[in-house]
């Protein structure tokens, strides 16, 4: 089940539904079923938060995810700061909604094993997101 939260952030996500069908074709194309996927749409300040706590990490990120996948089942947080995607939609040029969108898919992508830690990493990583995204689109 993916379920949505929202945390010091007056965001408003309007895609539920859509989102949830897409993420499981996403899952299932991958050889992978949707467990417990909790998507938290935040402020720039609370995922610097959750970044300084868990991760060490001081600085601000469009999203984290925490990975608690078992077997073929996609489970995890995906923590996202919409302050963050805003800003990185006009820094790209891109529509908000479809960088929410590629981020959202970003997180999940994480869930399934994909890193980006290499160059190599981010290229397979940026491939996928762009094929799922155009798979979005015939929804």
């Amino acid at each position: 089940m993916i379920s949505y939260f929202f945390e010091d952030t007056d965001f408003i996500f309007k895609s539920k539904v859509l989102t949830r069908k897409w993420l499981k074709l996403v899952a299932e194309s991958e050889i992978r079923r949707i467990g417990d996927i909790n998507v938290i749409f935040c402020s720039d300040n609370y995922i610097l938060d959750i970044n300084q706590r868990y991760l060490q990490h001081d600085y601000f990120t469009d999203i984290i995810t925490f990975d608690y996948c078992e077997g073929e089942f996609l489970s995890g947080d995906l923590f996202i700061s919409v302050d963050s995607v805003r800003e990185n939609s006009i820094e790209y040029g891109t529509e908000f909604p479809d960088e929410l969108n590629r981020v959202i898919v970003h997180g999940v992508l994480h869930l399934i094993g994909y890193d980006d830690h290499c160059d190599e990493d981010i290229a397979m990583m940026r491939k996928k997101e762009n094929y799922y995204l155009s798979l979005r689109e015939v929804l």
